[in-house]
C-alpha cells in the first residue's frame, strides 16, 4: 500500500511541475538569474503547505516525525554538488525527470549526471562517514526546539514571511 501512496503522491507532484510550468528551462534559467521566481514561488507553496499539514497530522497523532541529525558538513558538500549541477544543466533533479517526460532529451544528461553521482557517492560513502558526513553534527534540532516556541508560533511565522514575499515577488512582477 505504501508503495502505492508513493506512486500516486510522484504522479500528482509531476502534474503540479509540469502544469506550473516549473520545468521548462527558460523557468529555470529564470529562477537561476534571479528574475522569474515561478520555481521559487510554487516550491515555497509546497513548503508552506507541507509544514502546516504535517505539524497538524503530527498533533493529530496520525504521524510520528522521525528528524534526522543536522550535519552541516553534508549540508554543505551536497549542497554545492546540487547547486552546480543545476547550474551546469539547468534542470533539478525532479525538473529533469519532469522535462524528460514531456520529451526534452536534454534533461537526459541529468539524469546520467544523477545515477553517475549516486555511485560515486557509494563508493565515496566509506572514507565519508568518518570525515565529511560527521563535520558541525548539531543534533536532532528543530526551529521550535531553537527558539523554545510553540511549532505553531513558528509556523505562523514562516507562514506571514512567505505571504509578504509572494505579495513582493507580485509587485516586482518576478
Amino acid at each position: 500500500m505504501m508503495i502505492l501512496y508513493g506512486l500516486i503522491t510522484g504522479i500528482l507532484f509531476g502534474f503540479l511541475l509540469q502544469k506550473a510550468r516549473v520545468i521548462r528551462y527558460d523557468k529555470q534559467l529564470g529562477a537561476l538569474r534571479l528574475i522569474d521566481m515561478t520555481i521559487v514561488k510554487f516550491m515555497l507553496s509546497t513548503v508552506l503547505v507541507a509544514m502546516v499539514g504535517t505539524y497538524l497530522l503530527k498533533d493529530l497523532g496520525l504521524v510520528k516525525l522521525s528528524i534526522k541529525s543536522t550535519i552541516l558538513g553534508s549540508v554543505i558538500l551536497g549542497g554545492l554538488i546540487f547547486g552546480m549541477g543545476w547550474g551546469l544543466l539547468g534542470y533539478c533533479p525532479g525538473t529533469s525527470a519532469g522535462a524528460l517526460g514531456e520529451g526534452r532529451f536534454d534533461a537526459i544528461w541529468g539524469i546520467f549526471g544523477m545515477l553517475l553521482g549516486a555511485a560515486l557517492y557509494a563508493e565515496a560513502y566509506p572514507g565519508m562517514k568518518k570525515t565529511v558526513l560527521t563535520w558541525g553534527d548539531l543534533g536532532k534540532i528543530t526551529f521550535p526546539q531553537i527558539f523554545g516556541l510553540n511549532h505553531w508560533i513558528i509556523i505562523a511565522i514562516v507562514v506571514t514571511g512567505g505571504l509578504f514575499l509572494f505579495r513582493w515577488f507580485e509587485k516586482k512582477n518576478i
